[in-house]
């Protein structure tokens, strides 16, 4: 690289928003009150808001200085494995904050409501086509929800059928709600490891299967960035003791448009739409997780549910095997509408280019990261590459050093120590929109990084260097959070 992407740049230091401004200051002109001031009761507390009183420029101000601080995936490249945090059109946003989208009341009367429903049964329909399966609930918040309405669907069907069972088997590579869920409807997690290639044996899921086993949880591609070449050998060993397979769909975005999970023995997945379908994922949400189910498992999706009926959309509570709701209302209806756009837009054709581009991208990274870092799992990966940090390890230096002298060199880390099955875990996800140039850029930066750690690696164990504030004590933020003023 001729220069780096990190710089100090002009880094302004700002104070609360309570420690700035002056008496009497105003952002704008109130106009004349026609009432005279509602006495207030001496010695109320909270009777009278303790607001700054600011200028506009006061406040302007401290918003950007702010937005200086943060780093988005509108600034740079995002490399977060398993979290998909690619660019996304800003069409998105604009249909997101159509008047009669936003402005609509949760309990509007479904005649109202046309075109929202129209959206979320054609959105429905789009998923399930997908994915190759028969039908979709859009009622889950995200995806540690769409986990768990999915095992709750796989309880309800065989409670309906008679059967109790008290274990699911969950791979060492599944992302880690999975078992959360699991636990969460009573069951018992039960751990199978991979094998060699980092994928699961069709041999080690029949060891573990028995007639007390619900099902399995199964994340394809795993969290090592692999496909699970085996799965329909591992469905078919699964429903022949009657359990149910269920896939955890985070990183459908490898495989859109490729794959279709129902037509090779999944019966119940979720689906990321804040990763995989366009909106923005981070920063505390909104998340959308639908759960896309075989024709068996329909009758047990959550209510209510949007059914045509007379050419017109409506709500319906009537499915008496129904789980319920999951979540308030129908959903997180704006992350919906962003989906929508994108699938809208995209196409066919090019939800599948996404996904190619996007494997394209993860194995140009792993092949030329390959010899730089440890790579443990040496095979063609999906949407993501892991590597593990041994090398470094050699000369003092760990996955968390380099993760934080990439912040030197302006690129977001990584994510590190995740999956736990690779030590000193550094796992990539470039994702479909990142150019050659930028990958370039990044590539270049963590040779760079390497070559220090070898030669120079008291520089790597002060990073960051360029930052505003350099390395912080993350054991004590979390052991001890300061969580008042």
């Amino acid at each position: 690289m001729s220069g780096t992407l990190g710089t100090t740049g002009l880094q302004l230091n700002e104070p609360l928003l309570w420690e700035k401004g002056g008496k009497g200051r105003c952002g704008f002109s109130i106009p004349r009150r026609d009432v005279d001031l509602f006495p207030i009761e001496e010695g109320l507390v909270g009777a009278v808001p303790d607001f700054p009183e600011l200028s506009e420029v006061d406040v302007v101000r401290h918003y950007t200085r702010l937005s200086q601080w943060n780093y988005g995936v509108d600034s740079g490249m995002y490399p977060l494995g398993s979290c998909t945090m690619k660019y996304n059109p800003k069409i998105g946003e604009k249909y997101a904050n159509l008047a009669g989208f936003a402005g609509a009341h949760p309990l509007i009367d479904p005649r109202l409501a046309y075109g929202a429903l129209k959206l979320m049964y054609d959105l429905e329909r789009f998923l399930a086509e997908i994915t190759g399966m028969d039908a979709t609930s859009l009622q889950p918040a995200a995806g540690a929800q769409g986990e768990l309405t999915g095992i709750m669907l796989i309880h309800a069907y065989l409670e309906g059928k008679g059967i109790q069972r008290s274990k699911i088997i969950v791979p060492d590579t599944a992302h880690g709600t999975n078992p959360a869920s699991t636990a969460l409807c009573g069951y018992r997690p039960i751990l199978v490891k991979s094998n060699e290639d980092g994928i699961l044996s069709p041999e080690a899921v029949a060891g573990l299967m028995d007639e007390d086993v619900a099902g399995i949880m199964v994340t394809n591609p795993n969290t090592l960035g692999l496909f699970e070449e085996d799965i329909e050998k591992i469905s078919e060993i699964v429903h022949a003791k009657g359990g149910q397979v269920y896939c955890d769909g985070a990183n459908m975005n490898a495989v859109m448009g490729i794959v279709q999970m129902g037509k090779i023995g999944v019966d119940v997945m979720h689906l990321n739409l804040h990763k995989t379908f366009s909106a923005p994922h981070g920063g505390g949400g909104p998340g959308s997780g639908p759960v896309c189910v075989r024709k068996h498992l329909e009758p047990f999706l959550p209510v209510p549910r949007v059914i045509e009926k007379d050419g017109s959309y409506t709500l319906s509570y009537n499915y008496p095997q129904s789980i319920g709701r999951v979540h308030s209302f129908y959903g997180n209806f704006g992350v919906m509408i962003k989906a929508y756009s994108y699938i809208l837009s995209m196409g066919p054709e090019n939800l599948k280019k996404a996904s190619e581009l996007a494997v394209l991208n993860a194995n140009y990274i792993k092949e030329s990261l390959r010899g730089v870092f440890e790579l443990p799992y040496d095979r063609p990966c999906m949407h993501e590459c892991v590597f593990g940090d041994k090398k470094q390890r050699s000369y003092k230096i760990s996955t968390l050093d380099i993760a934080k002298r990439l912040i030197d060199y302006g690129f977001h880390p990584p994510t590190i120590y995740f999956p736990l099955v690779v030590q000193g875990a550094i796992m990539i996800e470039p994702t479909e929109t990142e150019s050659k140039e930028t990958l370039d850029e990044f590539i270049e930066a963590c040779k760079s990084i390497a070559k220090e750690a070898e030669e120079n690696p008291g520089l790597v164990l002060e990073s960051p260097t360029r930052s505003k504030l350099r390395r912080l004590d993350e054991v004590m933020a979390a052991r001890k959070p300061c969580l008042s003023d």
